[in-house]
C-alpha cells in the first residue's frame, strides 16, 4: 500500500489548480505514465491531470465512462501509479489538492462576487491567467540565452496561436541573425519544409493551446529529433507540446467563455522579446537605430500634415 503523500505545495491564488497539481510529486508521477504508458494509460493520466478537482467526486465507474476505458484498466493504472487501488489513488489526489486549493478558492470567491455575468467572469479569468503567467516564467533567462546563441530561430503556431507567433516573430526579428516564422503562410507541408534545415544550432519556439493543433506537436517532435532545442509556450505540463519540448514557458489559458485565453501567451511572448532586447548592449543600440529609422513615418500631430 502506498501511503506517502507529496510535500505541501505553495501556489498563488492566480494559478490554476490543475497546473499546480501537475507540479507535485503525485502530478509528476502521473506525467510519467502519460509520457511512457500505453494508450489507455495515457488517456487516464491526461484526464486526471486535467480534472483533478472533479476526480475527487467521481466513482471508478464514472471515471471509466469519461475516459473510455474499463474499470479494470483504471484499477491497474492505480496500481502502476503506486497505489493499492482506485480509492487510495483518489484519496491521495484529494489530499494533494487540499494543500494547494486554499489560495485558489480566494480567486474563485472573487469571481463569484461579480455575479453570474459571463463578461465579468471572463475578465477575471483573463487577469488570473496574466498573473499566473508572470509568476511562472522562472525559466525565461535560460530561454533568452538559447535564443541569443541560436544560428536560426524558428517560431511556430497554428490556428489562433499563429497570431501569437506572428507577434513574437516581429519582436524577435531585429535581434536574431536569422528568424523564420514557420506558419507565416502556407499549410503544414510548407511549414514542414521550412523546418527541414533545422538542427542542433537552432531553436524552435512552438506555441499551442487548447484545442491543441496536432501539426504543432508533430513538427515540434520532428525538430526535436533533429537536435533542435524546442521551447514550448503552452498552458500546462499536461500539454502534449510540453512533452516534446526541452523547455516550457507555461501560460494558463482557461476561460469561462473562450476555448482558450491568449493573454498569458502574449505576456510570455513580450517577456521573451524584452529579454532578447536587454540581453546585450548591441541589441539595445540596435533597437535605438531601428527607432530612428522609422521615426520619419510615425505620427506626431498636426505639425506633420503636409503643406498645401
Amino acid at each position: 500500500m502506498h501511503s506517502h503523500l507529496p510535500d505541501p505545495v505553495t501556489v498563488s491564488a492566480a494559478q490554476r489548480p490543475e497546473h499546480a497539481f501537475a507540479e507535485t510529486d503525485l502530478g509528476r508521477r502521473l506525467l510519467g505514465l502519460q509520457a511512457s504508458g500505453s494508450s489507455s494509460q495515457r488517456a487516464v493520466a491526461e484526464h486526471l491531470l486535467r480534472n483533478p478537482v472533479r476526480l475527487v467526486a467521481r466513482s471508478i465507474e464514472e471515471l471509466a465512462q469519461e475516459t473510455g476505458v474499463s474499470t479494470a484498466t483504471i484499477s491497474r493504472f492505480a496500481r502502476q501509479a503506486g497505489f493499492g487501488g482506485y480509492p487510495e489513488m483518489r484519496g491521495a489526489i484529494a489530499a494533494t489538492l487540499e494543500e494547494i486549493l486554499q489560495p485558489v478558492e480566494k480567486l474563485r470567491a472573487r469571481i463569484e462576487q461579480g455575479g453570474d455575468a459571463p463578461m465579468a467572469q471572463g475578465l477575471e479569468a483573463t487577469l488570473a491567467n496574466v498573473r499566473a503567467t508572470a509568476e511562472s516564467l522562472g525559466g525565461l533567462g535560460a530561454a533568452v540565452a538559447r535564443l541569443a546563441a541560436a544560428r536560426t530561430v524558428y517560431v511556430m503556431g497554428f490556428g489562433l496561436s499563429a497570431h501569437v507567433a506572428a507577434v513574437l516573430a516581429l519582436g524577435l526579428q531585429p535581434f536574431c541573425p536569422t528568424l523564420v516564422n514557420v506558419v507565416e503562410f502556407g499549410g503544414t507541408e510548407i511549414a514542414a519544409g521550412r523546418l527541414m534545415n533545422a538542427g542542433p544550432q537552432d531553436v524552435l519556439v512552438a506555441i499551442s493551446f487548447p484545442r491543441y493543433a496536432s501539426d504543432a506537436v508533430h513538427l515540434a517532435r520532428y525538430a526535436h529529433d533533429r537536435g533542435t532545442h524546442v521551447i514550448a509556450i503552452t498552458d500546462s505540463p499536461a500539454s502534449p507540446l510540453a512533452r516534446v519540448a526541452d523547455q516550457s514557458l507555461f501560460a494558463p489559458s482557461a476561460h469561462p467563455i473562450l476555448s482558450s485565453s491568449f493573454a498569458g501567451a502574449m505576456v510570455a511572448a513580450e517577456a521573451l522579446v524584452s529579454g532578447m532586447m536587454m540581453s546585450n548592449h548591441d541589441n539595445v543600440a540596435h533597437a535605438a537605430r531601428l527607432t530612428d529609422a522609422i521615426s520619419a513615418y510615425l505620427y506626431r500631430g498636426d505639425g506633420d500634415r503636409p503643406k498645401r
